[in-house]
């Protein structure tokens, strides 16, 4: 009889820095002389964070972020397929910073695969300063969703605590033990974690599963974390009324843009826009190509930081930026960038 292929879910809110552990792990795995796959799920039309995975490594795309309509059928059949045509040894699924794990565990441990795939961990990872902002808040969508997130996690990762106050971490760690006082908890810069982690976890007797589960308006799925395993009687799904967006899912709040540029921007003018950035936009990130330098640019921005890499890609990319967040103004947003490419 085949080995079922461990697997582990990365979760964590948009920005975190899911896609930065991510690669850390496949890079780990292929030193190890061991073959990682990779299943992405985004929001939006386009995977930006999977073109930060290597060529050689196997990688499926779930687009658009809505994960949860479709897990019954297309997840499962996504990772049936990732496994029968690429024998990986270990399997990643990087779900959408807007999305809550239990969705996804809820099609990974589908009775159909347990023979082919063996859930091993939900590892969540929290922007410090990001989580003790909506802490101090508390009544957000945004954290509601990142308690979910936490309440469903058997590891926690605690990333960005270069970027608090040393004296504001105890009461971080705090908050994160009351949501989940059971999940093991490293605190990070850039997430640099021993990754024989995941050798431990992998090795680890048991599976993680779900159990049926809810999302009501009034009280979102909560889940509870007991030995490794996240289970919530309350917890249930209907999917009986079809894939209609009138259902409460764990995204519904979330909008997201992507406006492809027709021709190369001016940095510096795309830079101010960024800045002037509403509050409600919480997360961006795209490939650009500017008029004023030759290089192409991986941008990526969260909580008001922005970063730009330059990146040598071996393949035509688009000039493309997806903007993520909650009750923005899409038509004015939409009417700035495409200022950015008028002819002067």
């Amino acid at each position: 009889m085949t080995k079922a292929v461990p697997v582990h879910i990365l979760s964590g809110f948009l920005g975190s820095g899911k896609t930065t552990l991510l690669s850390q792990a496949i890079e780990y795995y292929k030193q190890s002389g061991k073959k990682p796959a990779v299943l992405m799920n985004e929001l939006g039309d386009v995977n930006l964070d999977g073109m930060l995975v290597e060529d050689d490594v196997p990688m499926t795309e779930m687009l658009s972020g809505c994960i949860c309509c479709t897990i019954r059928g297309d997840l499962g059949l996504e990772l049936r397929d990732l496994i029968r045509d690429n024998d990986p040894d270990v399997i990643f699924v990087e779900c959408t910073g807007a999305a809550n794990p239990i969705e996804i565990l809820d099609g990974v441990t589908d009775a159909s695969l347990l023979t082919e795939l063996e859930l091993k961990s939900v590892i969540t990872v929290i922007d410090a300063a990001q989580f003790q902002k909506q802490h101090e808040g508390g009544k957000s969508k945004t954290f509601r969703l990142m308690q979910d997130q936490i309440r469903c996690a058997t590891q926690l990762i605690l990333n960005k605590i270069d970027l608090v106050p040393i004296d504001a971490i105890a009461a971080i760690e705090q908050g994160l033990r009351e949501l989940n006082p059971i999940a093991p908890m490293t605190a990070t810069v850039r997430c640099q974690v021993d990754m024989s982690l995941f050798d431990r976890l992998t090795e680890a007797e048991g599976t993680v599963t779900a159990s049926e589960h809810a999302h009501s308006e009034a009280d979102h799925a909560h889940c509870h974390v007991e030995d490794g395993v996240c289970t919530d009687p309350s917890h249930h799904h209907d999917h009986h009324t079809g894939h209609g967006h009138e259902m409460h899912h764990s995204h519904d709040h979330v909008m997201v843009y992507t406006h492809y540029f027709s021709k190369p921007i001016d940095s510096e003018e795309f830079e101010a826009l960024v800045g002037r950035l509403p509050q409600e936009v919480y997360r961006a990130k795209g490939i650009l190509r500017f008029s004023d330098t030759a290089s192409l640019f991986l941008f990526q921005y969260a909580y008001h930081e922005m970063d730009f890499v330059k990146i040598t890609p071996k393949e035509d990319l688009p000039n493309v930026a997806v903007f993520i967040g909650e009750h923005f103004s899409k038509e004015r947003l939409a009417a700035e960038l495409a200022a950015l490419e008028r002819e002067d």
